[in-house]
């Protein structure tokens, strides 16, 4: 039987998360998996299998670019960051959105009498 809590993600919700969070600020993927855990008061799950993959994809469209730093640990980390390219691919992706959600919530609304 389907689970009636799936937190599957449309297409982009993924990227359109992670672009936002680097535009606060460079993050690595575990603080990224975090921030987002963190701000959905947990409805939001995004798992290292679906966010690695999701980087690659934005560093070859080159909305993020990365660095090797030594975390607080003492560990090497991949420290991810929002490129101008990548900041107005969010705002645009923000943009259609919202734009979407608006039709949608208007579909949903009651029908008046």
């Amino acid at each position: 039987m389907p689970s009636r809590d799936r937190k599957d993600l449309f297409p982009g919700a993924l990227e359109m998360m992670v672009l936002r969070a680097l535009s606060q600020e460079p993050r690595h993927g575990y603080a990224l998996v975090q921030h987002i855990k963190r701000t959905s008061n947990d409805l939001l799950q995004v798992e290292e299998g679906s966010l690695y993959p999701a980087l690659q994809r934005m560093l070859r469209a080159g909305w993020v670019k990365a660095r090797w730093e030594t975390s607080a640990s003492g560990r090497r980390v991949r420290v991810y960051a929002i490129t101008p390219v990548g900041q107005t691919r969010l705002e645009r992706e923000v943009s259609n959105f919202e734009r979407m959600l608006e039709g949608i919530r208007l579909v949903l609304a009651p029908v008046k009498s």
